[in-house]
């Protein structure tokens, strides 16, 4: 429909990138005394809050073996919306460019599009001990900013890196502890952050580049027939002329 096919894997790296600021959190729990009795790594998976609860809320089965509830803490993230940053917008002609298969040609791509990408974390667990524990260990982080540094094009641009920014947005919680004595108590911290993105288009059009730049200089000569008389032409070419984009090189200029 829009020309060739290309899928950078930008969404699905960002989910990645996401996961991966949380999959080492750990949970410590003490004695009377102070002493370390155990310490769990909190569990993070890619899931809807709402199946979450229900798995959490679920009544264990122990003679049939077919329902288990699930064991707390843990912590769940997914995307929450999409939404296009104006404040980010470059110019639309605008372009980044890099050698291409031969020194003749070059590889262009335009500017990228700006969205914002909306997550959801959200901390599951019995005590406020438990919950806190993972929260402060977050919030430090997070001033509110935190950017990571990727490779977009790994693959076939090594050198071209990226910054994205990742910023806390709110933090909230809920308790249900008002409910029924056979209803588990479940202790939910909610933090919404938000990923500042660019998707950018094929990468694989190649142009050849310019070695020529010829400029005309004209006299404006409106009350005879034939006016706009060119009296001059400007003609700058790189001189060796068959020069690679990353050599060492002049320019000759030829007045005509």
């Amino acid at each position: 429909m829009f020309g060739s096919h290309f899928y950078h894997e930008k969404t699905r790296k960002a989910v990645a990138i996401f996961g991966r600021l949380f999959n080492n959190v750990y949970i410590i729990r003490k004695n009377a005394s102070g002493a370390v009795i155990s310490q769990i790594k909190l569990p993070l998976a890619y899931a809807p809050k709402s199946r979450y609860i229900d798995r959490i809320r679920e009544n264990p089965e122990l003679s049939t073996d077919e329902d288990v509830a699930i064991k707390l803490p843990r912590a769940s993230f997914e995307i929450s919306n999409f939404s296009y940053d104006t404040t980010r917008q470059l110019t639309k002609l605008s372009n980044f460019s890099k050698p291409g298969s031969i020194g003749s040609k070059r590889t262009k791509m335009y500017s990228p599009v700006p969205y914002n990408l909306g997550f959801t974390l959200n901390i599951y667990a019995k005590s406020h001990d438990d919950a806190l524990q993972v929260v402060e260990q977050i919030l430090p982080t997070f001033n509110p900013q935190y950017t990571v540094t990727i490779k977009p094009f790994a693959d076939k641009y090594p050198d071209f890196v990226e910054d994205i920014p990742i910023i806390i947005q709110q933090v909230s919680f809920a308790d249900d502890y008002d409910g029924s004595l056979q209803q588990r108590r479940t202790i939910i911290y909610t933090l919404e952050f938000e990923m500042k993105l660019q998707y950018y288009g094929s990468l694989d059009a190649e142009s050849a580049i310019i070695r020529e730049a010829n400029a005309d200089i004209f006299f404006d000569s409106t009350n005879l027939a034939d006016s706009d008389k060119r009296v001059e032409r400007l003609s700058v070419t790189p001189d060796p002329l068959n020069v690679n984009p990353d050599s060492d090189y002049g320019f000759n200029t030829t007045i005509i």
